[in-house]
């Protein structure tokens, strides 16, 4: 064999190579493919693997079916007619089975030709609904819904899916921005004020509780101070008075004994004159 033949068989083996990797394509896991004959798109949908076409009437068109996520900044109109800088994710699908129609009906480019298109004609339908405070409030989960919503009659008879549109970032004009964060404060000392409120309530519940139960237990003690307890209390104060080692001054109506110090007896005598009278008792210490 001359050196012609080799680089004859050479370029032959290159060319089959060449043919046989061309006439291949691989349709991986979350991608569906459909092939394209002679410019027309075939209704079977590929799945994934390996797939052999003839590369010079064919060609596979590969199509993700996982869930693709557009990200998208614009201006979007409020109510009362403000413009609102705002960060949207739109997370859409598409319909394997919708594929070959999408495809023939709308391109590959559907993203640019028909998402996003439809996206700022349903956001600002939308938003236009909203006042711009609404926007940073609990509202804004019912406005990502809506907008879905509307978005979906448009582009499921096409095959797409649109699985949730988020509002990611909403930026208020400033001065709207400030007006909402003042109610917002006071609002919050609004609350605070009232918590103060709601703890004097309680503090002054408590306190009459605690003056009601003392009413109630001197109430009891009174009602159960009769004439023969007080005799018996005083009987048993003269005892402990008996056995005292230390020297008392007493005085007493023959009822009820009320003791002095020597030291508190002086001040009295003291601040008034002695009338010669007997007054009282002197109990002497006794000795041990």
């Amino acid at each position: 064999m001359n050196k012609y033949s080799v680089i004859k068989n050479a370029a032959w083996m290159l060319v089959f190579g060449s043919f046989m990797f061309g006439s291949c394509a691989v349709v991986r896991q979350g991608e569906f493919g459909v092939k394209r004959t002679l410019g027309k798109y075939n209704d079977k949908v590929v799945t994934s693997g390996l797939q052999v076409f003839n590369p010079f009437t064919s060609r596979i068109v590969k199509i993700s079916g996982q869930t693709e996520n557009i990200e998208v900044s614009l201006v979007i109109p409020s109510r009362e007619g403000l413009s609102i800088q705002s960060e949207v994710s739109i997370l859409y699908r598409v319909k394997s089975s919708e594929a070959p129609d999408l495809l023939r009906n709308v391109g590959i480019d559907y993203e640019q030709t028909v998402i996003l298109p439809v996206f700022r004609s349903a956001v600002s339908d939308v938003t236009s609904k909203y006042y711009a405070k609404d926007m940073h409030s609990g509202n804004r989960a019912e406005i990502e819904v809506a907008i879905s919503e509307l978005m979906m009659k448009t582009l499921e008879k096409k095959g797409i899916i649109i699985e949730s549109v988020l509002l990611k970032s909403i930026s208020l004009p400033r001065s709207l921005a400030k007006a909402i964060e003042d109610k917002l404060e006071a609002e919050q000392q609004a609350q605070r004020m009232e918590f103060v409120l709601q703890q004097e309530r309680q503090e002054a519940d408590r306190m009459r509780i605690k003056a009601e139960g003392v009413r109630d237990a001197n109430q009891i003690i009174a009602e159960g101070l009769t004439p023969a307890i007080l005799q018996f209390k005083a009987i048993e104060a003269w005892l402990q008075l008996s056995t005292s080692p230390n020297a008392k001054i007493v005085f007493s109506n023959g009822t009820m004994p009320m003791m002095l110090s020597p030291e508190a007896m002086s001040e009295m005598q003291s601040a008034t004159p002695s009338t010669g009278s007997n007054m009282g008792l002197v109990l002497p210490m006794s000795e041990k």
